[in-house]
């Protein structure tokens, strides 16, 4: 599977040049697990190639991430609370969850979205919950911005670095997706523990 998405994005960069690099990190930022850790150092090592200039190719996988970040923030803004309000209790959210999280992202938004940006697989999906806070658009650019440029320029230049062997460094970022996703996996499993209490609790009383 890994492979298909792999030759997938390096066909597309080869043939579509930047706006492919675009399009592909545009995906990632909408919700859509496109890997940047294959797109943006593979871009790197064919910007060592001399086929694209680092700046233009950082510059594009940055674009595409602030377009695709847009995409999911109005999604989460326009239709996120009451999808959750009227299907919540199925994915163990409660009302209570969700106005905990707008009074986080009222209060740390711009802290977290920069922050998320640097993070595998949690980059990908933090625009939502952003959006769905309704947190300041201007703030949420500026530092999806931020975030997305050191994030694209980071990949980029060590694609760069490694020259014929930029596969190590896919190989190494993929384990780190592992981890993030145990990681992520174990927060799920304390969140419907969590909530299962919660309702243990309120049906005793």
């Amino acid at each position: 599977m890994l492979e298909q998405i792999v030759s997938f994005i390096i066909h597309t960069i080869e043939v579509s040049g930047y706006a492919g690099v675009a399009v592909l990190m545009a995906l990632e930022s909408a919700n859509i697990p496109v890997p940047s850790e294959i797109i943006m150092p593979f871009s790197g090592f064919l910007a060592w190639k001399g086929t694209f200039v680092f700046w233009i190719v950082v510059f594009f996988g940055a674009l595409g991430n602030v377009l695709g970040s847009l995409f999911s923030y109005y999604l989460g803004f326009w239709g996120g609370r009451r999808f959750f309000e009227k299907y919540g209790r199925y994915l163990f959210i409660t009302r209570h969850d969700l106005e905990l999280s707008e009074r986080l992202f009222r209060k740390y938004g711009a802290v977290t979205v920069f922050v998320a940006r640097l993070l595998p697989v949690v980059r990908t999906f933090i625009s939502f919950p952003a959006g769905m806070a309704k947190m300041n658009l201007g703030k949420f650019l500026i530092y999806t911005s931020l975030g997305s440029f050191f994030w694209s320029a980071l990949l980029a230049f060590l694609g760069l670095k490694a020259g014929e062997n930029w596969t190590n460094v896919e190989i190494y970022f993929r384990r780190f997706d592992w981890l993030i996703i145990g990681i992520l996996l174990l927060l799920g499993v304390w969140w419907i523990w969590r909530h299962v209490k919660i309702i243990h609790n309120e049906n005793s009383k």
